[in-house]
């Protein structure tokens, strides 16, 4: 399972809901209350994808475009919905007084504290949270999502207990544009996948991340057509003391304390040419 940074769609019509298959649970908690049986509506009602749930007014998008001839075109507000997407039949219907606009626009954090009584829906809320995405909106548009958070939106996918199969995760410089607090949840998710029987290869200039590893492969020496090689590989602390290695310098420094040894072999690298300075 390769778990980039590429984003999941351009589409403003999926969210973290529909991604997580999460968005069922929440339609059959709104169609079960008694306004919603009264009003004939079923569960795929409270859809703004779907005729009958949604504003036909702006088709569910919550807006209008306005084509313009020699500007860019102009998205407005929707007049009749007012930017909330579904038919105001369906946002009568209300859940402990919270209609399905009014859920949509909670974070996940609000979202599982809401739904405290359903432990389905907020165990499958929970994943969002562990990868640190507590704070993206339920009905955020997918393509609104940072790299790293599609990222982390990716992951969320495979780090429920009830996974079974195990699998080989690849990551792609998985900490680019992540706070300190970000890259210590992602470590924890990235270590319980590992006990859970996966395999986690990570391509990754991060100290915090690479002193954390079972096995670590240091290619070199140096970058683009000076590298290549392995220089060396095992744990941490045997990189950190490997003297022909550059991030051995740096992980020795992070990991504080561990001697380095004299280099039993030097690694060369062509001097570089005139074009390269």
């Amino acid at each position: 399972v390769l778990v980039d940074q590429r984003p999941i769609g351009r589409t403003p019509r999926g969210n973290p809901l529909t991604y997580i298959k999460a968005m069922d649970p929440i339609r059959r908690i709104l169609a079960a209350t008694d306004s919603a049986r009264r009003g004939g509506l079923q569960p795929g009602h409270f859809s703004f994808n779907v005729a009958g749930g949604r504003c036909e007014t702006c088709q569910g998008a919550g807006f209008e475009k306005v084509e313009m001839q020699f500007l860019s075109d102009v998205f407005i507000t929707c007049p009749d919905c007012r930017g909330r997407r579904f038919r105001e039949e369906v946002l009568a219907v209300r859940y402990r007084d919270r209609n399905i606009h009014d859920i949509l626009s909670m974070t996940v954090d609000q979202a599982m504290a809401f739904f405290e009584d359903q432990p389905g829906l907020k165990g499958a809320l929970k994943p969002l949270a562990d990868v640190g995405l507590g704070y993206v909106r339920l009905g955020q548009p997918i393509n609104t999502l940072s790299g790293g958070e599609a990222q982390r939106l990716k992951l969320s996918r495979y780090v429920r207990p009830d996974r079974a199969e195990s699998r080989l995760f690849i990551f792609d410089e998985p900490t680019t544009g992540l706070h300190f607090e970000d890259i210590r949840r992602l470590l924890s998710v990235l270590h319980r996948l590992v006990e859970q029987g996966n395999t986690v290869l990570v391509i990754e200039h991060n100290m915090d991340v690479v002193k954390t590893a079972d096995w670590v492969i240091d290619l070199g020496p140096e970058g683009g057509e000076e590298g290549g090689r392995v220089v060396a590989a095992g744990p941490p602390e045997k990189i950190a003391r490997c003297a022909d290695s550059h991030t051995g310098l740096f992980l020795g420094k992070s990991l504080k304390g561990v001697p380095r040894i004299k280099p039993g072999r030097k690694v060369r690298a062509r001097p570089p040419s005139r074009d390269q300075g």
